[in-house]
């Protein structure tokens, strides 16, 4: 499917006021950014791959990746891979970019069904506020009017009290009722890095050098057991969130994801300006994302 150039144009809009926010409400990222460009790794931020950004969604009929994900195809992504998370209740797919320069997308959705009485009826009282899917009434051809909706609200600022309730029951369930569709966060892809920073265990020392604190779930690389994405986390830091009432608590936030892709094997013979994305690796890994979720649990975020 090819692509116009004016939906081309409205993706890097909705793509640019995504990591404009991002960047803002994620002091990490300008710490690892400036980090890099004084030690010489990249001369801007423009030298990154950003190998995908990912979204948290809610499971229930006007929401969730189904409606979701009408923005995303409507700009040439393509539908990829499904993922289940047995553990944590969790549904994801990921999608395809229509350029190699565009991130890959992971929306991952709660399966709020399977959580308690008590969690869905809290959930529940804040998306019914939602009439019918917001998707279909926004027009996906302005990129302005698609950044600004994936940043408000879609219900009423949430109570101290749900948020803790639900946080004992689903970590994910309370990040999504508070942060809503606020990028999760977005992905270097170290593989093009240069050498000496191009794996993410090198990448990971550099890292933890300027104290960037790693997400340590099932330990701080995380690899396929194909062994060909191999993948790494910041924890999410903490931000004094204000909830309904008035009333203040820190909650986790965003955080920064670390890529390696390896080369498949039958492109090993190609020699490095050869290689291009379609080379390496492809997809995600249901493990791998399983324990990187974990960066904004408060397993992590309480280190």
């Amino acid at each position: 499917m090819s692509v116009s150039n004016s939906t081309t144009d409205t993706l890097d809009t909705v793509l640019g006021g995504l990591m404009h926010r991002y960047h803002e409400r994620v002091p990490d990222v300008k710490k690892i950014l400036n980090a890099m460009i004084s030690e010489g790794i990249i001369g801007s931020e423009k030298d990154i791959e950003n190998d995908h950004i990912a979204f948290r969604t809610m499971g229930v009929p006007q929401l969730g990746i189904q409606s979701f994900e009408k923005i995303f195809l409507h700009y040439g992504y393509k539908k990829k891979d499904s993922y289940f998370f047995e553990g944590k209740k969790l549904d994801a797919w990921w999608y395809m970019p229509p350029r190699e320069t565009d991130p890959r997308i992971f929306v991952s959705e709660l399966m709020v069904g399977d959580l308690s009485e008590e969690s869905q009826r809290i959930i529940k009282s804040y998306t019914d506020e939602v009439l019918g899917d917001p998707v279909d009434k926004l027009d996906l051809n302005n990129g302005v009017a698609v950044d600004a909706f994936l940043h408000t609200p879609l219900w009423r600022t949430p109570s101290l009290s749900d948020y803790v309730t639900l946080l004992k029951e689903s970590e994910y369930a309370a990040w999504v009722i508070y942060n809503r569709y606020y990028l999760n966060h977005f992905t270097i892809s170290v593989h093009n890095l240069p050498e000496g920073y191009n794996t993410v265990a090198d990448f990971n020392v550099f890292l933890e050098k300027h104290g960037i604190l790693l997400n340590t779930s099932g330990g701080k690389i995380k690899t396929s057991p194909d062994g060909g994405l191999i993948q790494s986390a910041t924890v999410a830091q903490m931000i004094e969130a204000e909830f309904a009432g008035g009333e203040t608590y820190k909650i986790s936030g965003s955080y920064v994801e670390f890529a390696e892709r390896k080369v498949l094997p039958e492109f090993a013979n190609l020699s490095a300006d050869q290689i291009t994305r379609k080379n390496r690796r492809d997809g995600f890994e249901a493990a791998n994302a399983d324990k990187i979720f974990e960066s904004t649990y408060t397993t992590q975020t309480g280190k």
